[in-house]
């Protein structure tokens, strides 16, 4: 484990079953959910997972979607953005998913915008 690891939000790891589960949603529709960047995730052992940060009350963080289009927009590949998203930043001062929970949404985009 890195020290980039460590200083990232802990968060399990869903995969699409779960997220089946989770979101009460078909497979189809949570595979939807990610082919139009409502949710992201990232290849680990071999099968596709999400975040569970990026759920909350049974539904994708409404502000991630547009979130994670500035972020692929600047450059980013899904892994980068899980990253960025995951790992605290200076000028946020928390990790940018914890100050989309929080409704901070304008301010974590700036800082995304300022990226590319």
């Amino acid at each position: 484990m890195t020290a980039d690891d460590a200083a990232r939000v802990e968060t399990e790891w869903l995969t699409l079953p779960e997220l089946v589960e989770v979101l009460g949603e078909p497979l189809g529709r949570v595979r939807r959910f990610l082919d139009e960047s409502y949710l992201i995730g990232t290849r680990r052992d071999g099968a596709l997972r999400v975040p569970a940060v990026f759920i909350v009350d049974g539904h994708p963080i409404a502000s991630l979607r547009g979130t994670v289009i500035v972020l692929h927009d600047a450059g980013f590949s899904d892994d980068e953005a899980l990253d960025w998203l995951l790992s605290p930043d200076e000028s946020i001062g928390i990790a940018p998913i914890e100050a989309l929970i929080a409704g901070r949404k304008a301010e974590v985009r700036r800082v995304a915008q300022t990226l590319a």
